[in-house]
């Protein structure tokens, strides 16, 4: 997956008012966290889930400093606001389908010509 590609269509996506919901699992890494995995609309992931670019040895290395304990778990992505909800697996489904269906309400409810974000 090319991310420079990935990034432009998630733009002309929002551009077209459309909700981007993304569900990180464990481990999401890499390219995928630096193009798409943290661009969503609303950001759930699973409980202890690894999320992160690169390694924490490569990113102390990087910044030349001592990074806190659990710096790249869901738990503390959540606690400083970059995840909007942690959902256990089994309660997916039920939570994805709560999210549509109230931003299916907004955008009925939506001005003529536009969309409530």
């Amino acid at each position: 997956m090319q991310m420079s590609r990935t990034t432009i269509a998630l733009a002309r996506h929002s551009a077209a008012g459309l909700l981007y919901v993304n569900v990180l699992t464990h481990p999401t890494t890499g390219g995928v966290t630096a193009s798409f995995a943290m661009q969503g609309d609303i950001t759930l992931a699973e409980p202890g889930a690894l999320i992160g670019f690169a390694g924490p040895r490569v990113i102390e290395q990087t910044v030349r400093d001592k990074l806190p304990e659990g710096f790249q778990t869901a738990e503390y992505l959540y606690a400083h606001g970059l995840l909007d909800r942690i959902v256990e697996r089994k309660d997916l489904r039920e939570t994805l389908a709560s999210i549509l269906a109230l931003h299916n309400t907004q955008r009925a409810s939506a001005p003529e010509g536009g969309t409530r974000r």
